[in-house]
């Protein structure tokens, strides 16, 4: 089978190993990932990345020229792109930028011009209805005419596809998984002492921006109640509420409970995370996050908590979006924006060492079943043989 995958998460090696890992499963599988030639990120991230061609036995990136250099649905590749698909013939091409995006309407396009004969599928986080308006409509209208299959980040996603009339197969799937011998349980004594944690302080961590809509407030509101109990709160990221949170802590007399840690090497992460009793993600859905095409934000996936169970780290999250589904029985769940809710869930585990062991170890188990990159590679590839 010949899969090729489109989109600019790939630009970042290390979010290919799923794809990587696919190519290896068994014999006979080619996967090429086809990226843009220069992305602009955007966020914390400010500098253009320039990918670059690599390869590992059957599997290989390769960068394609582009238009649009950082918006998503405007995203479309180059002449160059043609040559390729005919060298490569795909038997499945999947193109992850959403159901109203230009580059798959353009691979569907070319898949029926080239004589290709691939599956169209595409890949989406979008889970909040929306509307419309002409000539995205009509962009829409056809991408989703010609797709054979969807792999929806989040059910909410999938569901929404569904009240839109897209009545074909879909898998809920994340985009991407987590690396299992990175994110795992390790002492971290000299990073503590370095942090001035102390055997007796409970660590809630965050891990993430420092914005509204990741219920950062609410969750520091929740510890302020519970001032009587020896917790630090260890944040690690960054954002523009970082001066905020500084300002009320010091007014509270609190400021020496906060850890502040700015944005570390991915690779660095599973250092912190293993430093945490718990990991909290409060998320809030929001109508501010507006995009060209939708209003509002909630929740898509919350990778960060994949991450934390990966290192038997107990969480706790909001029920947001795809939030509850990810966690399912492995951890703690509140309604978003519920302080007090979420002060019960911080005193259970502050009290009850055992249920912390508990949540540790289910969660464990269930990233080890679901959300390898292994384990999502495997899952792709059965939703792709049950389309032929």
């Amino acid at each position: 089978m010949k899969i090729l995958v489109a989109s600019h998460t790939y630009v970042v090696d290390l979010n290919c190993e799923k794809w990587r890992l696919l190519a290896h499963l068994e014999p006979g599988i080619e996967v090429t990932v086809i990226v843009p030639q220069r992305w602009q990120p955007g966020g914390v991230q400010q500098r253009s990345i320039v990918s670059r061609y690599w390869q590992d036995g059957s599997f290989r990136v390769v960068p394609v020229s582009n238009f649009s250099q950082s918006h998503q649905g405007l995203l479309c590749f180059g002449a160059d792109l043609i040559p390729l698909l005919q060298e490569f013939r795909p038997h499945i091409m999947q193109v992850e930028q959403g159901s109203k995006a230009l580059a798959y309407a353009e691979l569907i396009t070319l898949n029926r011009w080239l004589g290709l004969n691939a599956k169209n599928l595409f890949f989406t986080w979008w889970n909040l209805p929306y509307h419309l308006a002409f000539p995205v409509s009509l962009i829409e209208a056809y991408n989703l005419r010609q797709t054979t299959g969807v792999v929806a980040g989040n059910q909410d996603g999938a569901d929404i596809l569904r009240q839109r009339g897209y009545v074909g197969p879909i898998a809920v799937l994340p985009q991407l998984g987590v690396d299992e011998h990175l994110f795992r349980p390790l002492t971290q004594p000299d990073l503590a002492n370095k942090l001035g944690i102390h055997p007796e302080d409970f660590i809630v961590g965050y891990v993430g921006r420092f914005v509204a809509e990741k219920g950062i407030l609410t969750l520091y509101h929740a510890l302020r109640q519970i001032r009587d109990r020896p917790w630090k709160w260890l944040l690690v990221g960054r954002g523009p509420l970082q001066a905020e949170l500084m300002t009320i802590a010091a007014t509270d007399g609190l400021s020496d409970r906060l850890i502040w840690v700015e944005s570390v090497p991915h690779q660095q992460v599973p250092n912190y995370i293993n430093l945490m009793q718990t990991l909290v993600l409060p998320s809030q859905t929001s109508q501010n996050f507006r995009t060209l095409t939708a209003t509002g934000w909630k929740e898509q996936f919350g990778h960060v908590l994949i991450e934390a169970m990966a290192c038997q780290v107990p969480v706790i999250g909001s029920n947001s979006g795809e939030v509850p589904h990810v966690i399912a029985t492995a951890g703690l769940i509140f309604p978003e924006g519920d302080i007090a809710a979420l002060k019960n869930c911080l005193l259970q585990l502050i009290f009850d060492a055992k249920l912390r062991l508990d949540l540790a170890k289910r969660g464990y188990e269930r990233v080890l079943q679901y959300y390898t990159n292994r384990a999502i590679a495997q899952r792709q590839l059965a939703f792709y043989r049950s389309l032929f």
